[in-house]
C-alpha cells in the first residue's frame, strides 16, 4: 500500500492525517511517480485552513501540487519517458503521498546536477515568479520593486528579472539581506518610510512592482512609486486588486490566468531545470521532514519559522 496526507475538515493544521491508500496505477497518458522529496507550499496550508476557496469536502481530501521522484509504470500512450526516470511534478494535486499518477505532461525530466529537492521545490514558486515577470513584460532598463523577495516567490523573480536585465530592488527582514544581495537585489526594510526608503535607491523612479506579501504597505508604497498600473501586481490581494486598479495573478483572484499565462508557467519548469543544472539560478532550501510529519511542516510554514522551501520525504 502507498500513503498519503488527507484531510476531512476544514481547520488547524492537526487535521492532516496520514493514510494508507491503495497504490496508484497508471491510466492513459499518465505515469506513476514514486516519490522521493515534495514541496510544502502557502497555498496548501491556506487550501486546509479555508482562506482559499474550494468545493465542499465529501471524501478524503489529497494535498500539495509539486514533487519530484522516479517513475516506476507508464500508461497507454505515454512516450518520451522511462521507468527509472528521474522528475519533477508541476501543479498536480497530491503530491503529499509515496506514489502518484501524474499526466506526463505535467512532468519534468530532472538532470543529474539537480536533486530531489531542488526539484520538488520549484513548481508553484518558478512557475508563478516566471508567469508574472512574463506578464509584466520586465526586461533590460526596468527598475522592478518586489515585496517579500526573500520568500520562495520572490527570490525566484530575482534571479529570472536580474538573468533578463533588470535593476532589482527586493523588501525583506534585515536579517534576509545576505541572501538577497547573493541573488542580485538591493535589499530594503520594510516597515514605516518604505516608499522613501525604496526612493533613495531609486530616485529616478521605479518601473514596475511585483506584491509578493499581501499587505496594505506592500499596495500602497507600489502606487506611490509606480505610474503605470498596469506594471504593478499582486499574486496574493487577487479578491481586491481590481479595487487598487491593478493586476492579479492567482492569489484568489477572480481572473484566470490566460492560456499564454497557464503556458509560460509550465515552459518555466524545464528552463529553470536548465539554470540549476548551469549553476546560474539557485532554490533556497529549508528543513527536511518525514510525510507523517506534515501537520508540523504546514505549523513551521504558517508561523514563517523555516527559512527555505520546506522538503516533505515520503
Amino acid at each position: 500500500m502507498a500513503h498519503a496526507i488527507v484531510y476531512t475538515e476544514i481547520g488547524s493544521p492537526d487535521v492532516l492525517h496520514l493514510v494508507e491508500i491503495p497504490d496508484p496505477t497508471p491510466g492513459p497518458g499518465e505515469v506513476v511517480v514514486r516519490l522521493e522529496a515534495v514541496g510544502v507550499n502557502p497555498l496548501d496550508a491556506k487550501l486546509r485552513r479555508g482562506a482559499r476557496p474550494s468545493p465542499p469536502i465529501t471524501e478524503p481530501r489529497r494535498v500539495g501540487f509539486d514533487g519530484a521522484g522516479v517513475i516506476v509504470a507508464l500508461g497507454e500512450g505515454v512516450s518520451g519517458f522511462a521507468e527509472g526516470d528521474r522528475v519533477a511534478i508541476d501543479n498536480v494535486l497530491g503530491t503529499y503521498a509515496s506514489a502518484l499518477a501524474v499526466p506526463v505532461s505535467h512532468v519534468f525530466r530532472l538532470s543529474d546536477g539537480v536533486t530531489m529537492a531542488e526539484g520538488a521545490a520549484l513548481g508553484i514558486p518558478i512557475g508563478t515568479a516566471y508567469q508574472c515577470l512574463r506578464s509584466l513584460e520586465v526586461g533590460k532598463g526596468d527598475i522592478l520593486l518586489v515585496h517579500a523577495g526573500s520568500g520562495a516567490v520572490g527570490q525566484a523573480v530575482v534571479q529570472f528579472a536580474v538573468l533578463w536585465g533588470a535593476r532589482v530592488i527586493a523588501t525583506g527582514s534585515p536579517e534576509r539581506f545576505e541572501q538577497l544581495r547573493a541573488l542580485g537585489a538591493e535589499p530594503v526594510a520594510y516597515g514605516d518610510g518604505l516608499a522613501d526608503r525604496v526612493r533613495e535607491l531609486a530616485p529616478d523612479g521605479v518601473t514596475v512592482a511585483l506584491d509578493c506579501a499581501g499587505t496594505d504597505e506592500a499596495i500602497q508604497t507600489s502606487l506611490e512609486l509606480v505610474e503605470d498600473r498596469e506594471r504593478i501586481a499582486t499574486i496574493v490581494r487577487g479578491p481586491d486588486a481590481a479595487d487598487f486598479g491593478i493586476r492579479a495573478f492567482s492569489g484568489g483572484s477572480p481572473v484566470p490566468l490566460t492560456e499564454e499565462e497557464l503556458a509560460w508557467r509550465k515552459e518555466a519548469i524545464p528552463l529553470t531545470i536548465n539554470l540549476i543544472e548551469a549553476g546560474d539560478f539557485q532554490v533556497e532550501l529549508g528543513p527536511e521532514m518525514p510525510l507523517a510529519d506534515a501537520a508540523r511542516a504546514h505549523e513551521l510554514l504558517e508561523r514563517h519559522a523555516a527559512r527555505g522551501k520546506i522538503i516533505l520525504v515520503p
